[in-house]
């Protein structure tokens, strides 16, 4: 066997001592392939395969001859490692296992680098790239207090080539990161990144958890995406799937001839309606695996944070099963505690080592304390979707008008939880899928309307507590579902409407960014004031948002189809101004609203002893100041 003196290689017994423990969270530096000898072109090739009789591997530099390379098993609990020399910088190769007397190729798990659209893995040395977010990574700190507002994109569908094909990391690096500057936004969030056979499943099915999707170019090429981000001051979010993977032969799925990865037992075994396998979160070894994907992302591409998702499914024994298809637990009850012990774990490892890290949660149940601390009971993100605000609020603002009176309590309803946990508010892309409409042709009503509505409804979420997600179209109200399989409509941007539509959309991210009172104090009533909460026959809501200065900034909207000319709103003492207005001509309003400024007099309105009198048109919405 070639020898080395390379630390990392070195250190076998306690990496695979600490990887069997389910306490290696680099173990994408002790399984995989990786380069010893770049001159002479060694490489060491590490897998876990517990119940396989033979393991070797194949691949470009040895004719993917399977006698070439056999690899000796170094531990009783399945690690196979051979050194091969002669190996080239894009390799292609496989493991070729032999269980039960059969034998079968499979992709390494912890592969940098993948065939495009294929399913071979790639040597790739993942180090080297030369960063320039230096400023940026020394400034990062926790983001409570702070304004999130994300972009959520998916790369293979923002925009495409004339002749349909991907943009690549690069040509998204020159594009999407001025756009989002340009658009406003403080964080972008990818759709899955990590390694995806099929395009429809939007990458949530993945083959590859240390290998970022080849569709748009290499690894470093991601690298300098991410990096263009960050020197413009934009965080960077990435999905990030723990529940499951799909039943691919070459991937994951029954990887030495038996189950895995994924739960040895019937019950809880595979997601049926997905046609996916779940993970056995008891395995030490497969949350090594996880946890080191996770950790992966932040040491080796600067990430800022991931969104978790499907936690819902890693909750429950009983998510999207039937009776006959689960099993309780210790307790007799439907929770899946080790599900719940690894998200606690995953959580404590990546706060340890990444303070200022954003983890969210894609979680659409009343499960408690998701974004509390491990140490009282939570399972330790700091965020999570607030999936109940998004259904409520757009079911609302599907009603007639005529109807919204009688669904009043869907606005008003998420301030009864708005802070038992911390929230974003996600109009994402499930939302814009499957015969669900695109958010504008979600309003009804003539086009005219259906703009003003959904500006009035935007102006609403930006004041509601709660960070904030919008999905990419939304910004210029595209008219159709999101297709994956093309770019996006911007196309529409020739038409007036949607210009006045997106400049609005600009103004009102740079309003949030730069007024404390729009995202500072989102745990508690310090920072929520209702001052209209049960107009439901007019459709009018109104409520404060606070900073920890006192500064206030006012929402009204009008939610009706009718004109309120003199509409009587109950306030403290003061001047006003309004600072934004959905009516504004500039907007594509019909310019009703032309008063500005405005002075409380001595009437009573709302329980209040003074008020102002507003010009208040319908579907119309605006934030108004108190001048100082």
């Amino acid at each position: 066997m070639l020898k080395t003196k390379d630390s990392k290689i070195q250190n076998v017994d306690i990496q695979s001592y600490l990887f069997h423990q389910g306490t290696n969270f680099k173990a994408y530096e002790f399984l995989g392939a990786h380069f010893i000898d770049r001159k002479k072109g060694v490489v060491c090739f590490r897998t876990w395969a517990p119940k396989a009789e033979s393991v070797s591997v194949v691949g470009d530099f040895n004719g993917w001859n399977e006698k070439s390379h056999v690899m000796q098993r170094i531990t009783k609990d399945g690690v196979f490692e051979v050194f091969v020399e002669g190996v080239k910088q894009l390799d292609n190769y496989k493991f070729s296992i032999i269980s039960n007397g059969k034998a079968f190729l499979k992709a390494d798990p912890y592969a940098f680098y993948s065939e495009l659209f294929g399913h071979a893995s790639r040597i790739y040395d993942i180090e080297g790239y030369e960063w320039g977010d230096q400023e940026f990574v020394k400034n990062r700190k926790s983001p409570y207090d702070k304004p999130i507002n994300i972009y959520e994109v998916n790369l293979a569908s923002w925009k495409r080539k004339n002749d349909g094909g991907y943009l690549s990391y690069n040509e998204l690096a020159d594009q999407l990161v001025d756009y989002v500057c340009k658009m406003g936004y403080t964080h972008v969030e990818f759709m899955p990144v990590n390694e995806y056979p099929f395009d429809g499943s939007w990458g949530y099915q993945v083959t590859g958890y240390y290998s970022i999707t080849s569709r748009f170019g290499s690894p470093k090429e991601f690298m300098c995406l991410i990096d263009k981000f960050h020197q413009k001051g934009i965080s960077v979010v990435v999905d990030w799937v723990s529940a499951h993977f799909p039943k691919d032969t070459y991937g994951l799925f029954e990887f030495d001839g038996y189950p895995c990865y994924e739960k040895p037992e019937w019950d809880g075994q595979e997601f049926k309606t997905w046609g996916t396998r779940a993970f056995d979160l008891e395995k030490n070894e497969v949350q090594s695996f996880l946890i080191s994907s996770a950790e992966f992302l932040f040491d080796k591409f600067h990430i800022d944070g991931l969104r978790v998702d499907a936690v819902s499914s890693m909750l429950y024994l009983d998510y999207e099963r039937s009776k006959t298809e689960w099993v309780p637990n210790e307790n007799g009850g439907n929770y899946n505690l080790a599900s719940i012990r690894f998200l606690q774990k995953l959580n404590v490892e990546i706060f340890c080592r990444f303070p200022y890290a954003l983890m969210i949660a894609e979680e659409s149940t009343a499960y408690p304390l998701v974004t509390k601390p491990v140490n009282v009971g939570g399972l330790g993100f700091n965020y999570k979707w607030n999936m109940g605000w998004m259904n409520d609020t757009l079911s609302y603002m599907q009603c007639d008008p005529y109807f919204r009176a009688g669904n009043h309590n869907k606005m008003t309803f998420s301030m009864v939880y708005a802070f038992s946990e911390n929230f974003i508010l996600p109009l994402s892309h499930d939302e814009v899928v499957h015969c669900k409409k695109s958010l504008i042709n979600k309003m009804p009503g003539e086009l005219e309307n259906k703009f003003s509505q959904l500006k009035t409804y935007l102006l609403f979420t930006f004041a509601h507590p709660g960070k904030k997600l919008n999905f990419m179209g939304n910004e210029f109200a595209q008219d159709s579902e999101w297709n994956y399989q093309e770019g996006l409509k911007f196309s529409l941007l020739k038409e007036k409407n949607n210009v006045k539509f997106r400049n609005f959309v600009i103004k009102l991210n740079f309003l949030y960014k730069e007024n404390a009172p729009l995202y500072q104090v989102e745990d508690s009533w310090l920072g929520f004031e209702w001052l209209v909460v049960d107009e439901k026959d007019n459709n009018v809501l109104s409520f404060k948002r606070k900073d920890k200065s006192g500064k206030e900034i006012i929402f009204i909207g009008n939610f009706s189809g009718n004109d309120y000319e003199n509409y009587r709103l109950g306030i403290d003492e003061g001047y006003y101004k309004i600072l934004i207005s959905t009516d504004d001509k500039k907007f594509g309003g019909n310019g009703i609203v032309q008063k500005k400024v405005y002075k409380t007099i001595k009437k009573r309105a709302h329980g209040r002893k003074d008020s102002i009198l507003l010009r208040l048109p319908k579907f119309c919405g605006m934030y108004i100041e108190k001048k100082i």
